[in-house]
């Protein structure tokens, strides 16, 4: 592993996480099943070499849509037991996939987001005919096909997770208000407010959602999200002592 270089961190003490403990963040999976399967293979793999007393996995949530496989992503984390211990995060995109049963004018706006790609992966082969009658098909159709541990994973999942110096949340956080003050508005969806905000957020945040080519490292946050359903790269953050390392 290699500790924080960047100058900007070199300013002040170097964040840390708990001894004992290693974080393992993962990106946006965005249905692909694959990469996921390769990164937890990975996960294990490096535990079995380096035991470490309390080994945590942070998924950082938008775990559907866009890519093939939605719902077999959702297969292996909801299956994810100990002695792994696993944090999920909830993601933008996982506001959608249980409200849109019970609201299915919501259709429209999942449809936007690769909505469309997770109900293919569940079976369902939606129409690009979207009035109010076929929005109720769909729905009904799909919360007939939506596993119950499906439901449980998802309305189960967090708006954010600590751990030493670090905060983990989906999009990031609103700068100027205390992260214990947080609306989850902001943790799933902002964008520019954090992403161009040189302030310390008193913790690194530790987020995806605004892709970017490779890991972003900045003095005040750390951007996982390397665009897996189109570019093939997920990425797994690794967190110890004061030092980062990707696998």
């Amino acid at each position: 592993m290699i500790a924080f270089q960047s100058s900007a961190l070199r300013k002040r003490p170097r964040p840390r996480v708990p001894v004992g403990v290693r974080i393992y963040a993962i990106g946006d999976i965005h249905g692909r099943a694959d990469l996921l399967a390769q990164v937890l293979n990975r996960i294990d793999t490096d535990l079995a070499k380096r035991p470490v007393s309390r080994g945590i996995e942070v998924f950082l949530g938008d775990y559907i849509d866009r890519g093939p496989a939605s719902r077999e992503v959702l297969d292996q984390l909801a299956m994810r037991k100990p002695p792994h211990q696993s944090v999920f995060l909830k993601g933008n995109h996982e506001t959608y996939i249980v409200d849109v049963v019970a609201n299915p004018s919501l259709l429209d706006d999942w449809q936007r987001f690769g909505g469309f790609e997770t109900l293919m992966s569940y079976g369902i082969t939606p129409s690009l005919n979207t009035d109010a009658a076929t929005q109720m098909q769909l729905a009904v159709a799909f919360g007939k096909v939506l596993p119950e541990s499906h439901r449980r994973f998802l309305v189960n999942l967090r708006s954010s997770y600590t751990c030493g110096d670090f905060f983990f949340t989906h999009a990031g956080v609103r700068p100027g208000i205390p992260l214990d003050e947080q609306r989850d508005e902001d943790l799933l969806w902002i964008r520019d407010d954090f992403l161009f905000c040189e302030e310390d957020f008193s913790k690194i945040v530790v987020h995806g959602h605004s892709p970017v080519r490779a890991p972003d490292i900045r003095s005040n946050r750390i951007n996982i999200d390397t665009g897996a359903y189109a570019t093939g790269q997920l990425t797994c953050l690794i967190l110890e002592d004061d030092r980062i390392d990707f696998i």
